[in-house]
């Protein structure tokens, strides 16, 4: 039986329709994927099934004492003032907390009252059962798996930065064990340690999962199902994010053929109808005129729709020197403060892509700003090669004016740009009509990623240094850019959590810790085959059990 279904779900806001006569279903141990391009409605559907808002037409039904944990991605967590990590967490432990309490207040009379101690070993049962000898444990355990610190757990939710607020609100539903899981872009917020633990986590969940998530590799380690939400109808697919896509490839690949053959028949049967009506085969043109009508009517086959997506390149014409980027005796830390990590002595070559790894907050950002000279180096030297020319695509876009609008801001780069030739260059980046007149105020988080792409292609620069950028992006956009990076014929630099676009780009990974820089040539693969025998967070000692 379902833990949670839908049924003939239809949304709407107004005359926009998201979409029409949507069914799914989700039973024990499933851990499925909504996937999709962005706008198509894939966190509306998780609000329908979390009961945040009800669909124009259709139902949802619920199995009985079904509990449901949804992570929002739109919603600000907002925790109760004076609360604090560790209350946070002892409030899904409350019930055991009591049966705790209830059994130290019985063991103080079962020497006067003989007659308890068969109450006493059945709640004693029930509170083993229930994790009551190791509920501490766990919530450590969770805690340490998202990031968090013992020096945290103490402190005030009101005073966390809004991403640990967030993890905060994450180890909350992991602990309270709903039977149904419901995720918007759970990995947001977290490093790559933290996911990577979640992953873990996630793969021993008893009850069922449903996540909506950009993170690919993420997806491939954690799903065993894929719904892909496209022109407001629901594919289903088994297997995880790589299994969904040989699929969705073959799928769509039989279609095409299927369509043309559909159509070749059409045309043909069209032919001999117009040759024939008249003549001697009249009635046979006839009959074949009304098999023709009914073929049209009940089983008409439609062009698969492409959905919309960027179309770019990105080459430079100035070559650099072999030698692209040294340094010497480096290290790196905030102007005013500690080193956050020492650097061997190391080069980027031309023709390199370097992801640079770290926890939050261990250097990353800063070193790109040390290599931007925006922050001096602690000690040592950076130097550029021969002919090197930067371009920095920034990760929270700075270089965006809120007040300017999208087309205002791609003549800041090139002003000698005419309208025409600006339109067609955003056109690509699929800001069409008056998209382009829109303020970038008034952007969302994957427009402006959009924009700031749009500005950063025109730069020409033969070295790029990208933080984050697949931020934002839809899979298809990040796919696209993907795949233009990899025909790049320049050098790269980049920092970013995807772990599957590293996989597709990176020819060498530097991954700090522990205040110095590993630096290991290959992918994210080679990576983990490098470093798997270094200790990592770990959810094994943690059992994953949902509520009765």
């Amino acid at each position: 039986m379902a833990l949670i279904s839908g049924a003939n779900l239809t949304m709407s806001y107004g005359h926009f329709d998201i979409f029409e006569g949507l069914n799914l279903s989700l039973h024990h141990g499933e851990r499925a994927a909504i996937v999709g391009p962005n706008g198509q409605g894939k966190t509306t559907l998780l609000r329908i099934l979390a009961g945040d808002e009800t669909p124009v037409e259709g139902e949802v039904f619920r199995a009985k004492d079904v509990k449901i944990g949804f992570l929002r991605q739109d919603v600000t967590f907002r925790p109760q003032r004076g609360s604090t990590l560790w209350s946070l967490a002892t409030d899904a432990f409350a019930d055991v907390i009591a049966m705790g309490a209830e059994l130290a207040a019985m063991e103080s009379s079962l020497a006067d009252s003989p007659d308890m101690l068969e109450k006493y070993g059945q709640l004693q049962t029930e509170f083993e059962l229930a994790g009551g000898y190791q509920y501490q444990q766990t919530i450590k355990t969770v805690f340490t798996g998202l990031g968090f610190t013992p020096d945290q757990y103490h402190q005030p939710l009101e005073q966390f930065s809004g991403g640990q607020q967030t993890r905060a609100h994450l180890a909350g539903l992991l602990l309270r064990r709903p039977n149904v899981l419901l995720l918007d872009e759970p990995t947001n917020h977290l490093d790559l340690a933290a996911i990577e633990w979640l992953e873990s986590y996630l793969a021993k969940w008893h009850g069922a999962v449903l996540v909506v998530s950009h993170d690919r590799y993420f997806l491939d380690k954690v799903v065993n199902r894929v719904f892909e939400l496209s022109y407001a109808a629901l594919e289903k697919y088994r297997g995880n994010y790589s299994a969904y896509v040989a699929q969705r490839a073959e799928r769509i690949a039989r279609h095409q053929k299927e369509y043309a053959a559909q159509q070749k028949f059409i045309a043909k049967e069209e032919d001999f109808i117009r040759r024939n009506l008249a003549g001697q085969r009249t009635k046979e043109a006839q009959g074949r005129r009304k098999r023709l009508e009914r073929l049209k009517r009940d089983h008409l086959l439609e062009q698969y729709h492409r959905q919309q997506t960027m179309h770019f390149s990105l080459q430079t014409e100035i070559r650099s020197g072999d030698m692209v980027l040294a340094t010497h005796d480096l290290q790196v830390g905030y102007p005013d403060g500690e080193v956050l990590f020492s650097m061997p002595n190391t080069e980027i070559r031309r023709g390199d892509c370097v992801a640079l790894l770290g926890a939050n907050g261990s250097g990353k950002t800063t070193f790109l700003r040390t290599i931007l000279r925006e922050v001096s180096p602690k000690r040592g030297a950076i130097r550029f090669g021969a002919a090197v020319d930067v371009a920095y695509f920034a990760q929270i876009h700075t270089d965006l004016a809120p007040s300017n609008s999208v087309l205002d801001e791609l003549h800041r780069v090139k002003d000698n740009m005419t309208v025409g030739e600006a339109r067609n260059h955003l056109a690509r980046f699929l800001f069409t009509g008056d998209d382009v007149f829109k303020s970038v105020n008034d952007l969302s988080g994957g427009e402006r990623s959009r924009l700031a792409l749009a500005k950063f292609v025109l730069s020409g620069a033969n070295f790029l240094i990208m933080d984050e950028p697949t931020n934002h992006l839809d899979i298809p956009a990040q796919e696209i850019l993907e795949g233009v990076l990899k025909t790049f014929n320049g050098t790269i630099l980049l920092v970013s959590h995807d772990r599957y676009f590293i996989n597709a780009l990176a020819t060498h990974v530097w991954h700090i810790a522990e205040g110095t820089v590993q630096i290991i040539k290959g992918n994210y693969d080679a990576y983990l085959a490098e470093t798997e025998q270094l200790p990592r967070r770990s959810a094994s000692s943690v059992e994953v059990v949902p509520l009765a």
